[in-house]
Formats: C-alpha cells, sequence, structure tokens
C-alpha cells in the first residue's frame, strides 16, 4: 500500500468519528422507578440485559490505579453480587491485584450500550475469603480452572508456544486428579461500593443519572446533570 493510500483512509476515518453517533430513545427513568436498594436495582438491570441478549452482561470494565496514579482499565466477569457489593475472580499476581493491594481502591462500570444503559460500581476493595473463593472455583470449567494455574498474568512471555508448553505441563499434573484445587495465588476481589451510578441514555442527550451514595446515615438517592 502506498503512502498516498494510506493517508487517504486514515484521513476518511478521522472525518467518519465525528458524524458517528446514535439515537438514544430510553424510556424515561426517574427516582420513582428505583428499587429499594441498589443491589435490587443493579439485579433488576442486569436481568433486564439478560433477557435482552446483551452478549455477556456481567461484563464490566475494571479501572484500578497504581501507587504513581496511573490508571489503568480492563474488562472483567462479575461472579458475585450482594448486598456488601460486587466481586470478580484473578490472579493476585497481575497488574490489577498489585493496584488494589496499593491503592484498595476501585470502579467497575457495566455497559449496556445496546440498552442505552451502563451502571457505575465504586468503592473499596477487600480479598474474597478462602470458602466463597473455593465454592466459586468448584463451579469453574475444568479448562477454566487449569488455565489459572498455567498462565503467569500479566508477566512477559517467550511468544505463545511458551502458554501452550505450560497449560500442557498443567494438563499432565492434574490428569489424575478429579477435583482440582485452587492456586494460592488466585481469588476473588470485592468491590464494597460507596457509590453506585445508573445511566440511562436518553433523546437529545439529556440522559438520565440516578445514583445511589452511602452516607453515615445510610444510603441516599440522588440525581446528577448528564
Amino acid at each position: 500500500m502506498t503512502p498516498e493510500i494510506d493517508d487517504v483512509e486514515v484521513s476518511d476515518a478521522v472525518v467518519r468519528l465525528p458524524g458517528m453517533r446514535v439515537a438514544y430513545d430510553g424510556r424515561p427513568f426517574d427516582e420513582t422507578a428505583l428499587a429499594g436498594t441498589w443491589t435490587e436495582q443493579l439485579q433488576s438491570w442486569l436481568n433486564e440485559a439478560d433477557s435482552a441478549g446483551v452478549p455477556e452482561p456481567n461484563a464490566m470494565v475494571l479501572a484500578t490505579a497504581d501507587s504513581d496514579g496511573r490508571p489503568s482499565s480492563r474488562t472483567v466477569l462479575c461472579k458475585g453480587l450482594d448486598e456488601r457489593g460486587v466481586v470478580f475472580y484473578t490472579n493476585y499476581t497481575s497488574n490489577k491485584s498489585h493496584d488494589l493491594i496499593a491503592t484498595r481502591y476501585a470502579s467497575v462500570t457495566f455497559p449496556w450500550y445496546g440498552l442505552h444503559r451502563q451502571v457505575s460500581v465504586r468503592g473499596e476493595v477487600e480479598k474474597v475469603g478462602p470458602k466463597e473463593t473455593a465454592e466459586y472455583w468448584a463451579q469453574r470449567p475444568r479448562g477454566s480452572q487449569l488455565g489459572a494455574w498455567a498462565s503467569p498474568q500479566s508477566r512477559v512471555v517467550d511468544g505463545r508456544r511458551a502458554l501452550d508448553n505450560a497449560l500442557h505441563t498443567i494438563e499432565r499434573r492434574f490428569a489424575d486428579v478429579e477435583n482440582i484445587p485452587a492456586p494460592p495465588h488466585w481469588g476473588g476481589w470485592r468491590i464494597r461500593p460507596d457509590f453506585v451510578e445508573f445511566w440511562q441514555g436518553r433523546a437529545d442527550r439529556m440522559h438520565d443519572r440516578l445514583r445511589y451514595v452511602r452516607t453515615d446515615d445510610g444510603w441516599h438517592v440522588e440525581r446528577v446533570a448528564p
């Protein structure tokens, strides 16, 4: 490809970006529509996203920062939800875990684009207890269990072959083991929210944003401008 053609394609892509937009026509979402707790409201929207066929409705974008304040984000899967918070599982030696150990704080966003909705959860984090981790681990497919043992998450590896070889080694190690135990370096993180915002897209970018905020007197609901 010549530089001239390449330049034209890049230019066309840049020109298209300003015109890319979706007209949001979500139904009104006001304080009377909110559930009594953020947990019930989030579960309700999760159920609606699942019923609507949203791919991986429990996917959420996790944002963390390291000890120098440099942010990172990535997608993880919510695997627990109750009044204590939202839970995901990962390798405790991963970059995200290093960030969480350093700052003890994180946020996640559930992006349901097809429904013109998103939910943001923010708060302090804590490790999930061994019993709860073991209960979830037992529900994971065997392949996912083996992968958790094999992958040195976030570390530089010498090509794809190194990963495949590591997996084959773990497969041989546990070939005769029916119930594979959870690795000691693997487990859950719980975000204990002090802030949960529900966002509903509306016409003319006048979106509805309702948030539950934790106070000394309990949870308080407030509306913020879009």
